[in-house]
């Protein structure tokens, strides 16, 4: 499953960061949150919605907001494209259903051989006790 195109409905907030580029971290805001609010998302559904938030809900702050940071690169705009791209992934994760557990039992082979395993072990045991 593609992740969904949330470009038309993400906002981007730059900073400075920390790590490789030299004097170019200190005078350049090349770090970029993307945000994303999934309540007012015209593109899923209500039910969509709920799924994403319910599944979210631990990077999803007070005000509703899904923040992705993405520092990695030393271009703005490269890390502005890698923001979104783990936004997306996210929340096209979020909206995977769990395929439903089918119960299953043992074949009859298998609890034979379990049984006959068992019937071995305690055999084994007493001929331990029995060499005294």
């Amino acid at each position: 499953m593609n992740p969904p195109d949330l470009s038309t409905e993400l906002q981007f907030r730059t900073a400075r960061s920390g790590g490789k580029g030299g004097q170019n971290v200190n005078k350049v805001e090349t770090m970029v949150e993307a945000i994303w609010q999934p309540s007012q998302s015209l593109l899923f559904s209500e039910e969509d919605k709920l799924r994403i938030i319910q599944k979210l809900a631990a990077k999803i702050n007070k005000a509703g907001e899904l923040l992705v940071r993405a520092s990695e690169h030393r271009s703005q705009l490269e890390n502005k494209l890698l923001a979104q791209q783990k936004l997306e992934l996210l929340v096209g994760k979020s909206l995977i259903k769990p395929k439903p557990r089918k119960a299953s039992k043992p074949s009859k082979a298998a609890i034979q051989r379990r049984l006959d395993d068992k019937k071995m072990a305690a055999k084994k045991k007493e001929n331990r006790r029995n060499s005294w």
